[in-house]
This record gives structure tokens, sequence and C-alpha cells, in this order.
């Protein structure tokens, strides 16, 4: 394609890369809380996009009462972990640390567990990961933040029922941090520098052939002024046969032949007058009638 825009296997790479980028990209929960104060029958409402689906959770809702397990630091990592859930469905509530969270996860779901909520060290403050959790299926799972977790804990610890809605917040949430404004910027810088690089190649190997072409056509133009200057030249005279009423014209002005014209003789015999036939000869070098080359009839080698 002339001067048009070419794909390629770079371009192909880098768009999939973006595109597994954004799909990896974390997508934020909704957190729904209500807690209930067992003693004076009150309750209190807190709503936040404070969590985060695990990478391999499924993104979908789910609620339920919050129980902590019996582990020590409710890390939900020893074999003996259970949890006692006064209703059904329920929400785990584990401590990040000391076991993986696929091992935390695959514990509280097969103890009956509708999700899994694991909130973050307490070194994080208020963030919370991208967790990885290979092989636990269609648990939900969420990450919370320390805070919050610890806020939730002590509200249980204090004799109060937790109920937690999990649901699906702002898919790839604040995903526009400065991470991946980075890698944009950065993917952006690619694809642009690979366009202009790829029209500058196009352009210089252009210009190159160009070059050549030129260089070829000027010495074919002198090879051919060479082999002009070779070839007979004649001044036609009263009485010669050319000029006669019978004769043949000129085939490039189509003008018949007179007297005191100036022809020249080509190595095929055919003559033309010499100011219609040497600009055509250095164009073409060819006979206009028969096609004969003169440079090689005149055994002139062509260097190119």
């Amino acid at each position: 394609m002339k001067g048009g825009w070419k794909p390629s296997p770079a371009r192909f790479l880098i768009l999939a890369g973006l595109l597994s980028a954004v799909r990896a990209l974390p997508i934020k929960a909704n957190v729904s809380l209500v807690y209930f104060n067992t003693f004076n029958r009150t309750s209190t409402n807190n709503r936040c996009e404070c969590g985060m689906f695990g990478v391999h959770s499924p993104v979908t809702e789910a609620r339920g009462l919050v129980v902590l397990s019996n582990s020590s630091k409710f890390q939900a990592c020893t074999w003996d972990t259970h949890f006692a859930p006064a209703v059904s469905p329920w929400i785990a509530l584990v401590a990040r640390g000391n076991c993986t969270f696929t091992e935390k996860i695959k514990r509280a779901a097969r103890l009956g567990a509708a999700a899994v909520v694991i909130y973050n060290y307490a070194k994080h403050g208020n963030n919370t990961i991208h967790m990885a959790h290979p092989g636990t299926g269609n648990t939900v799972a969420i990450m919370i933040s320390y805070a919050k977790g610890r806020e939730i804990l002590q509200k249980i610890e204090r004799g109060y029922q937790v109920t937690m809605a999990i649901e699906v917040g702002k898919k790839h949430g604040s995903w526009m941090n400065n991470y991946s404004i980075f890698f944009v910027s950065v993917s952006f810088f690619i694809v642009t520098a690979a366009t202009v690089g790829y029209f500058i190649f196009y352009s210089a190997r252009r210009l190159r052939v160009a070059r050549a072409q030129n260089r070829r056509q000027r010495r074919l133009k002198a090879d051919a002024r060479k082999a002009i200057g070779q070839l007979q030249l004649r001044t036609l005279k009263q009485g010669d046969e050319e000029t006669g009423p019978d004769a043949d014209s000129c085939a490039v002005c189509i003008e018949a032949y007179k007297p005191n014209d100036v022809v020249r003789i080509l190595t095929c015999n055919h003559l033309f007058h010499k100011s219609c036939i040497d600009p055509w000869l250095l164009e073409h070098r060819t006979c206009p009638m028969c096609k004969c080359d003169i440079l090689k009839a005149l055994g002139i080698e062509v260097n190119l």
C-alpha cells in the first residue's frame, strides 16, 4: 500500500498489552454495613467504596452476617480454624498474614462462607491491594483496609451484629493512578514513536529509490549521448530518394523530408530529422519504428 498505514506485529503486541492491562486493573467493591446493637436494639449504617475484588474472585454481589474465626489473630491459617455463624448466609472476616490468600479463602469457603473479606496489614493504613488467590473457585473475595477491618472487628467484639453487603463498584476503580497514567503515556509514546519511525524509514527508503533512479537515468542519458554521437548524420539534397513525392515522412514529426534537412540514420537504417530523433533517443534509446536499442547495437556497456 503506497503511502498508507501498515499494521505490524509490534503494534498488535502493544495493543494486546494495553487490553490485557486494562482487563487486569482492579475493580472496586462497595461495602454496605449495618451495625446492630443487641443491647439497646439500635442500628447504624455505613457505606463506602472501600473494598477491592481479588484477581481471581467472581465480580458479583454477596451479603451476610460478618463472622470471625477462632484462630490466632483472626488469620484463619490453622487446620482447626472454625467459624461459628449464628445465621446463614455469612461472610468471613479474616486478617492478612501468616498464610496465603488462597488458603484463607478456601478454608472459609469449605465451612460455608458466602464471601471472604480480608483486611490488610496495619502498616498499610487505609490502602488495599489487588490480591491474587488462584484456585478459590466461585468464592467472592475482597480486600478492605486495616482501618476498616479493625472497625468491624471491634464492633463484633463489643457484641454488635454486623451485616455486610458487597456490591460491584466502579469498574477499574480509580485506575487512573500514577502507575496507570505512566503506563498509558509510555504505551502511547511507543505507538507514536513506532509510527513516526516507520514513516521516517519509509520516506528515507523512497528517497533512496528516487535517488537511485535519478542516477540511473543520468547514466543512461550519458550513454545515450555517447551513442547518438556515433550515429551517422546526413544532409539531404535535391534529388535524393528521401525528398521525392513517394518518399516516407519522418515518423516523429510526420512531416516530409526536404532538401537541406539534416537527418540521423540509426543502426537499423531508419532515418529521422536530427531535431526530432535526438531528444527521443535521449529518453528512450530505441528506434521509434522498430524498437532497436541503439546502445546494444553499438556495443555500449550500460553502467548502472
